[in-house]
């Protein structure tokens, strides 16, 4: 029964993505913004809310068990980043790689693929950083959790104030087909693009919340610890928005759209989600969460130094893949 949960849930977000995906590109055209702003601003936050009600609900409305509601907040926190800069990028990748071949190229627009990453990477360092912090010294501890919020605002500033330079050198958000809503007989205006994207977000939130319960039935089955089931195995589930969104994009050879998804989601949650735990989680360098950190700093660093090199191929990121499976290792030894 949880198995067969499981897959119906997984068939809702794949409809939903759809649904979001094509909703999404027509708005991006509507509003004349780029494939960046479009990526990794309106898909990044709309499909990380899944992800980022986890950590919430498990801190501010969780079990009566305070340790459990904590170590589920911080595994969801760590988790998401560590799952889209490693298994994310490397699904997304592979899922090109019988059309494109292992040399093939990945053509993301570098320059806003080199501002997420940048971004992110000054980010996550102040959240590793806070893990060595004393808990007596909250002022630190505060500053640390405010640098991370003001990041994220500069980046959203920064990325609105490239998109119009990144439209005249063509990389607007160009929609493929009619809108899904329109083939019934709807006329194409922004009421109904906000409708159609208001119906796919919302199957893809209902889709996760259900396939996270399915999953946490699973692991209570496989007797798995909080931390550990909100480090591995809520984060494949909450991810899945992102995972095929980006997946679709890039299979139609929207690589910037694809890569952003991603990144601009990272950024998001590598930013206001870890500001919160700092400042109400232990935030402690246990060997699951500092190895979690760690690996997914290394991956995102890998893709950034492939980035600045404007050479982005397919095998780079089965690279980011092989971290993931190196943090498997490391968490269930």
């Amino acid at each position: 029964m949880i198995f067969a949960q499981l897959l119906l849930m997984l068939v809702v977000i794949l409809i939903a993505a759809e649904v979001f995906t094509n909703a999404l590109e027509h708005l991006g055209e509507k509003l004349k913004i780029s494939e960046g702003v479009t990526g990794s601003l309106f898909a990044a936050i709309g499909t990380a809310l899944p992800e980022t009600m986890v950590p919430l609900l498990a801190i501010f409305a969780g079990t009566t068990d305070t340790r459990v509601n904590e170590e589920i907040g911080v595994g969801a926190i760590l988790g998401a980043p560590l799952m889209l800069s490693t298994l994310s990028l490397c699904m997304m990748s592979a899922s090109v790689l019988r059309k494109r071949g292992w040399q093939g190229r990945l053509t993301p627009e570098h320059t806003g693929l080199r501002r997420d990453l940048n971004f992110f990477l000054a980010a996550f360092s102040l959240a590793a950083v806070a893990l060595f912090v004393p808990h007596d010294t909250p002022l630190f501890r505060a500053l640390l959790a405010f640098g991370m919020v003001l990041i994220y605002f500069v980046y959203i500033l920064l990325t609105l104030r490239a998109s119009a330079h990144l439209v005249k050198d063509g990389h607007g958000t160009a929609a493929e087909g009619r809108m899904m809503l329109c083939k019934l007989g709807l006329p194409e205006n922004m009421l109904i693009i906000l409708v159609q994207l208001a119906l796919g977000l919302l199957l893809l939130v209902g889709g996760a919340k259900g396939f996270i319960n399915g999953v946490d039935e699973a692991a209570k089955l496989l007797a798995i610890s909080p931390l550990l089931l909100s480090l591995l195995i809520i984060p494949i589930a909450t991810e899945l928005p992102e995972k095929v969104n980006s997946i679709l994009w890039i299979r139609r050879r929207k690589d910037t759209l694809a890569f952003g998804n991603i990144t601009g989601a990272m950024v998001f949650q590598g930013t206001l989600l870890p500001a919160i735990g700092v400042m109400l989680t232990p935030w402690v360098p246990q060997r699951e969460v500092l190895s979690g950190i760690v690996i997914t700093l290394l991956a995102a660093s890998w893709l950034r130094y492939i980035s600045s090199r404007e050479q982005l191929k397919v095998w780079h990121l089965a690279l980011n893949g092989a971290l993931y499976a190196t943090y498997l290792g490391i968490a269930l030894a």
